[in-house]
């Protein structure tokens, strides 16, 4: 085989305020670079985080330019990022327009006709899993090769957009290679997340792909093809040893979207316990109301494993708009999983979407209620968002619901479409409301601000300086 140069690009891009300041490392890049370089010696790999190296437009060309790769692969990831990825990779194109532009990841994939047809800078889209596909995808440009025989991509052919059949999800995680942490050995002290856990370096860390509920708003599980396939609680551990012992990492994001209680929640702590260094990290995961409430056992260990901090997907105080997004769980069960945490000291964030079809001022006036008695350690507002690929897009847009198709304002915190009795502005409006009721309450902005737990105080701290609320106010 030739040898072929890939460059992977992390775009500039702004970070969302609503979190504070933050920068996390690359995580889907740096799965990609490490699968192709396990698979491919020949290959020669650069990734390029320009977040992390505070590079603007212009340092990306030259950078693109000096390395003179044969293949640019642009993250995305989120729908808010389309534009970004499609920028870099007509970034390459100008500075070599030979080059073999690819583009990935949810948005990219349940879109790609439009894509294909949209941005010429794109040749290339990689749908759903993208290791062994890249692997393919590689070797046969390498080779001048077609891409006709090539499995999960869609691109253009002869002027006319050709989708490929679908490739095969990995079997086993367990036997996936490590992150490539080491292609940004250097930037690693970078990595943060200011309002968690300061300038502590940050790692990420994949405990499973899918998952095996249906949510209507939720990319997720359609994106993994509806399976939900767990890496080994060993596995997973050993990844968090890899990164704390070889990068310094103490901060560590389980980045799946609902790795689960239960027993295997209870393996992954037995494993970090075990292995000494669960004192000295901190470490966080999303988890659902129902989760918590159906495995309260589990708790006292996974605390004692280091997990310091749990986003609780709430959602609404309504029952019958959890049973619209297909949640399966209820209000009382949120009620007792807070509580559970609370007792646990586990730091509790509560995630709540307004903007539902049905949703009107009353029906968000009483969920800003039901939030403040809930009375989460932080609690995090957002805005139905009809992402491409969810049921939620696919009734909006079959009824004309959607009145801003502005990728780039696809972040949560855009209003997109209004409720049945509410305009966008309206929706833009009832969030911001929703912000200055739980953050502008002066008992609970003094509560956290000179709380004895060290967390919450630095949190609220933190959080004051930055001015969220105002700039949620920005958004109208």
């Amino acid at each position: 085989m030739l040898q072929v140069k890939i460059l992977f690009v992390e775009p500039p891009k702004d970070y969302w305020f609503v979190m504070g300041e933050y920068l996390p490392p690359p995580y889907g890049i740096l799965q990609l670079a490490a699968y192709l370089e396990h698979r491919n010696n020949d290959a020669e790999i650069q990734v390029l985080d320009c977040n992390a190296e505070g590079l603007d437009w212009k340092a990306l060309e030259k950078r693109i330019e000096s390395f003179d790769p044969d293949v640019v692969a642009s993250s995305a990831l989120a729908t808010c990022n389309t534009y970004v990825a499609v920028r870099t990779l007509e970034i390459a194109k100008k500075v070599k327009p030979n080059v073999l532009t690819v583009a990935g990841g949810q948005h990219f994939t349940v879109m790609a006709q439009e894509s294909l047809e949209t941005y010429p800078e794109i040749e290339i889209i990689v749908r759903g899993e993208g290791e062994e596909t890249l692997v393919e995808l590689v070797q046969a440009s390498a080779n001048s090769r077609s891409f006709s025989s090539v499995k999960g991509i869609s691109f253009k052919n002869n002027g006319q957009i050709q989708h490929n059949p679908p490739r095969p999800l990995i079997e086993n995680l367990d036997k996936m290679p490590y992150p490539g942490y080491k292609y940004l050995e250097n930037l690693l002290h970078k990595y943060h997340f200011t309002a968690m856990a300061g300038k502590t370096r940050y790692a990420l860390v994949e405990g499973s792909r899918g998952c095996p509920h249906r949510c209507n708003f939720c990319t997720q599980w359609k994106h993994w093809e509806g399976k939900w396939r767990i890496k080994s609680s060993k596995r997973i551990a050993d990844e968090f040893e890899f990164c704390y012992e070889n990068y310094g990492s103490k901060f560590l994001w389980l980045t799946d979207d609902n790795y689960g209680l239960g027993k295997r929640a209870s393996d992954l702590a037995d494993e970090l316990i075990q292995r000494g260094f669960s004192e000295d990290i901190m470490w966080f995961m999303q988890v659902r109301c129902d989760d918590v409430v159906k495995n309260p056992d589990v708790l006292p260990k996974m605390r004692k494993a280091g997990l310091r901090w749990i986003l609780l997907g709430v959602e609404s105080h309504s029952s019958s708009t959890l049973e619209s997004f297909r949640k399966e769980t209820t209000p009382e069960a949120a009620k007792k999983a807070v509580k559970l945490l609370k007792e646990n000291d586990i730091f509790t964030q509560a995630m709540f979407i307004i903007g539902e079809r049905k949703d009107n001022a009353k029906s968000i006036a009483n969920l800003r209620e039901f939030a403040n008695d809930l009375d989460p350690a932080l609690a995090i507002f957002a805005i139905l968002t009809p992402f491409p690929g969810t049921a939620v897009y696919e009734e909006a847009k079959r009824n004309g619901w959607i009145e801003d198709w502005n990728w780039a304002n696809y972040d949560m915190v855009h209003a997109i479409m209004p409720t049945e009795t509410l305009s966008i502005k309206e929706v833009q409006e009832e969030l911001y409301h929703c912000y200055r009721s739980f953050f502008g309450s002066w008992s609970r902005r003094l509560g956290g601000i000179f709380s004895r737990k060290a967390l919450k105080r630095k949190l609220y701290r933190y959080m004051a300086s930055q001015g969220i609320v105002k700039q949620v106010k920005t958004l109208f």
